[in-house]
């Protein structure tokens, strides 16, 4: 229908009636829930909390406030409210706003319909096309979201500055009948801020020097980092009342959920799908780093630490493992645990690091939250050494203790071929025993993975020594550790 209707009586005469952008949100939702559809696909882990809340705003007609720390998904909920947009809207052809054909608000609109009445053009405009987004910054000015006088556009028509045809508009008056976003909104300078509480308040904006008001229709939903309130600006008071709903933002409560939004989010092709095998517990260890770095008393924790970590470590996991089936001209591989080597870089960007963690260094911290998730991991699996100890039960770990402090050794090449990462683990006494004895459903293909991951989390709980070194992990004795440290 809608590509057939070209002029404003053709829209009157198929009974078209307005609505505002709220409108279109709140019918649209309404129809989604009544028929059990999915309203933000792609969103996971929100659906008992966040989207609760932005639905119940929606049918409230509620300007949004998204307010949660980085990589909790606020500007992807944002991007997918254009889903409860109608798929077309009629304006009125050629005008800057948006204008509706039957409540048209600028000069041009009003002017065109005055002079063709039932034969003004109009155009259809696409939901997708309804979506302004701003990241706000400091240097934006009034004029970016407002508008100004245009001094060409009045030389040119050789008009006035009175007359409001030479206005050019802003980002706000363009985003009439859209969803417009203002991303980090605490960066915003306060004044600039002030010149949305008419808009937020009344439903009108004036452009300095003008008596014109606008009375724009639009739903506005802002994001903020709690952070950025004292690091970088803040919500004035005014302007936080004006927002009608706030709405808090979480990471993943559960290991499950952080490795469905991974896998979801995660940028693998489909070469890399077909090579290397992936493993759920590559994927747990993964998680547990991020789930770790949150509490971690290295890490600044009211900066929090992103969904983004977990999502560039599995696509570095992935390529590590790629390049090292590469050089080793092999057609298939598995992800090791070696291969965690290539997540460092995406843990050292991802964080912030207090004092502490800065005395530290970036890269120790790092490895310290690895070594922290395999040893959390390993005792889902493996009974605890400690308590071992400390019951005087049978040492579970007891042969492989003895082969390592018969000064045995071994090390595990990050760039292994699959024989030799197969044959090096091997070679140490009671490792593959251990695993087929806790973990006795594992398949013939984990195996190795499994035998390698008990050799870390060994490591992690002291019973034996690992060094980091430039291209490998090397295993022994943990008291051989302590005596070379006493003689050095």
């Amino acid at each position: 229908m809608t590509h057939s209707i070209k002029t404003l009586g053709q829209l009157k005469k198929a009974g078209y009636k307005s609505k505002t952008v709220k409108e279109e949100l709140r019918n649209n939702l309404i129809f989604k829930l009544k028929n059990k559809e999915k309203v933000f696909e792609g969103i996971v882990g929100f659906e008992d909390t966040v989207i609760p809340d932005i639905e119940r705003a929606i049918l409230s007609q509620h300007n949004i406030l998204l307010l949660g720390l980085r990589g909790q998904a606020k500007t992807k909920i944002a991007r997918l409210l254009t889903q409860l947009l109608d798929e077309y809207i009629p304006i009125v052809a050629g005008s800057e706003l948006n204008d509706d054909p039957l409540n048209p608000i600028s000069r041009y609109a009003i002017d065109l319909i005055a002079a063709k009445g039932d034969k003004t053009p109009i155009e259809w405009m696409h939901r997708d096309e309804r979506y302004i987004e701003k990241l706000a910054t400091p240097d934006v000015s009034i004029a970016d979201l407002v508008g100004d006088v245009d001094p060409i556009k009045a030389a040119t028509l050789k008009l006035p500055y009175s007359d409001e045809r030479v206005i050019h508009f802003g980002l706000i008056p363009r985003a009439h009948r859209c969803i417009f976003v203002i991303n980090e909104l605490p960066d915003l300078q306060a004044r600039i801020q002030v010149s949305l509480f008419n808009m937020l308040q009344e439903g009108d904006m004036q452009i300095r020097g003008f008596k014109l008001r606008l009375p724009l229709e639009i739903q506005f939903l802002f994001t903020a980092n709690p952070e950025d309130y004292t690091n970088r600006g803040s919500i004035i008071t005014p302007l936080k009342d004006r927002i009608e709903s706030q709405i808090l933002t979480h990471y993943p409560i559960s290991l499950d959920i952080a490795k469905t939004i991974t896998k979801q989010e995660a940028h693998i092709n489909e070469t890399q799908l077909n090579t290397v095998q992936n493993h759920d517990l590559i994927e747990t260890i993964l998680e547990r780093i991020a789930f770790v770095a949150r509490d971690s008393e290295y890490i600044d924790e009211k900066s929090g630490v992103s969904a983004r970590l977990s999502i560039s470590g599995m696509e570095n996991l992935v390529s590590t493992a790629e390049r090292r089936m590469l050089i080793n001209g092999e057609s298939k591989t598995h992800m090791r645990i070696t291969d965690f080597v290539g997540v460092i870089p995406a843990i050292t960007g991802k964080v912030e690091l207090v004092y502490e963690g800065e005395q530290e260094g970036a890269l120790r911290v790092a490895h310290h939250l690895l070594e922290k998730a395999i040893k959390d991991e390993f005792l889902e699996f493996f009974p605890n050494p400690e308590k071992r100890l400390k019951d005087q039960e049978r040492d579970p770990y007891e042969i492989i203790k003895m082969w390592f402090s018969a000064g045995n050794s071994i090390d595990l090449l990050t760039d292994a071929s699959q024989q030799d990462y197969k044959k090096a683990l091997n070679t140490v006494a009671g490792l593959k025993n251990l695993v087929t004895q806790f973990i006795p459903k594992v398949k013939k293909e984990e195996l190795a993975l499994y035998m390698e991951f008990a050799l870390y989390g060994l490591a992690a709980m002291e019973v034996i020594n690992k060094d980091i070194l430039e291209s490998r992990f090397s295993f022994r004795d943990f008291f051989d550790n302590i005596f070379d440290d006493l003689e050095d």
